[in-house]
């Protein structure tokens, strides 16, 4: 609706005092989020036309998020206002992104204080992109000297939470907000043989731990949905040691493309504040809810690179002569799901895997992205509109990461790094909204 300033302006509900909207001015898109009484503006410069843009203030928005090639960013008033946070199990920092994000729209200034995870490398890039003040290249079960005693209501720890090490120690009352990923593989309805019973999922049950040893403030974890089926139920384990040490919890499975976004992801969060109630994720998720953006709208236009190219987040993966005469079918025949006689022998009696080998369709959300989004044989990753596989950096957009972000570190990152890194990212979309249900209280 027009504005007294004669602007066109989008308005994205509004919840408990918490309402979003957009504004077009010039060659700018402007921000206005408020809480309460107060409003916070942030603008940045559009990167499609402002005849486009007017159409769709929301996805012009992050559509100029993710073409920023030079993390100019929105620019933000700060404030007073700044938050302290740890980022565990971080992998190259999805979730940061996301909750940074959150921050910046409200005025926030958000600091890293460490990152924690076993892949080095994955901290490296982390580093380099979050200006993360320092980074822990080992298990975060080594931060925290903790025992939980019984299962899901039942549970509480046996003794209060114990900190280790130099690193951990010297942040206690010093972070607001830990945000954490806990490996997800074992939840995975991916992993048939070890779903809901893996010893890495009591990893979990490390973050309520380092919560109350620190006394951090707030918590944001994600997982997988299926988190919620573990055998141990962690995850109401989890939220009976959070409430019992003075913590209110939302929690709830958030879906990327409820939000507008162009792939059909879903997290599962756990949302805990000791100021005050988080505000609810379902209800967050149904307020903001807006119709999916088609897959083109993140990755059209993209150049890409020959195998000798120098970015290899541009280059095309390599596919075998079969694969490629598969990939020729689906386009010679205008279709989107492979025939059983042109799939390999292996899937010609039967499968429960019909998206594999699988073309996205141009004007629907791309489907969940995997680690193997650079094969045709893991799923349906096909380019919409050309005859190849997705690049890394055309999946790092569908993921949400801009395109400042950079994955590499000289020689050292791999095309498996990118598979890892990106396949298991939280598109910072979902960070963004599951960071909003605590924005009052940061």
């Amino acid at each position: 609706m027009p504005t007294s300033s004669g602007s066109d302006t989008l308005e994205l509900n509004v919840l408990n005092g918490l309402a979003e909207s957009f504004s077009l001015r010039s060659e700018s898109i402007i921000r206005n989020l408020a809480i309460g009484s107060e409003h916070f503006i942030s603008s940045q410069d559009l990167s499609v036309p402002s005849d486009v843009a007017s159409k769709d203030l929301f996805s012009a928005w992050w559509r100029s998020f993710l073409d920023d090639e030079f993390n100019y960013g929105p620019k933000v008033e700060f404030g007073s206002r700044f938050v302290t946070f740890i980022d565990l199990f971080s992998s190259v920092g999805g979730l940061s992104l996301g909750f940074q994000e959150a921050c910046k729209a409200a005025g926030i200034q958000s600091i890293p204080l460490l990152a924690v995870d076993v892949d080095e490398l994955a901290l490296r890039i982390h580093k380099s992109n979050h200006q993360t003040e320092r980074t822990l290249n080992q298990s975060v079960a080594s931060m925290v000297d903790f025992k939980v005693e019984g299962q899901g209501e039942s549970a509480s720890f046996g003794y209060a939470p114990e900190l280790v090490g130099e690193t951990a120690k010297n942040l206690r009352d010093k972070v607001d907000v830990i945000i954490a990923g806990p490996p997800c593989q074992g939840h995975s309805t991916l992993n048939n043989h070890s779903r809901s019973d893996d010893p890495r999922n009591y990893l979990y049950l490390t973050v309520p731990a380092l919560a109350v040893a620190l006394n951090a403030k707030a918590v944001i974890i994600e997982n997988v949905p299926n988190v919620v089926n573990d055998k141990d139920s962690v995850v109401a384990s989890a939220i009976k040691l959070l409430t019992d040490n003075g913590f209110s919890v939302s929690d709830g499975v958030l879906y990327a493309h409820h939000f507008g976004w162009p792939q059909t992801r879903k997290r599962y969060f756990v949302v805990a504040s000791r100021e005050s109630a988080p505000l609810s994720l379902r209800a967050i998720s149904e307020q903001f809810k807006r119709n999916p953006l088609p897959v083109t709208w993140a990755i059209s236009d993209f150049e890409i690179e020959r195998e000798d190219g120098k970015n290899i987040m541009n280059q095309l993966p390599e596919m075998s002569e079969e694969n490629l005469e598969r990939v020729n079918w689906l386009f010679d025949n205008d279709a989107y799901e492979l025939p059983n006689h042109a799939r390999p022998v292996c899937h010609q009696d039967g499968h429960t895997y019909p998206s594999v080998y699988g073309r996205m369709r141009p004007n629907q959300p791309a489907p969940t992205l995997t680690t193997g989004f650079m094969s045709p044989g893991r799923g349906r990753f096909i380019h919409p509109l050309q005859r190849r596989m997705l690049t890394p950096r055309e999946a790092a957009r569908l993921q949400g990461f801009p395109n400042w972000f950079n994955f590499l570190d000289g020689d050292r990152t791999k095309r498996s790094d990118l598979g890892k890194w990106i396949g298991d990212a939280v598109p910072s979309i979902l960070g963004y909204f599951a960071t909003m249900a605590l924005i009052k209280q940061l």
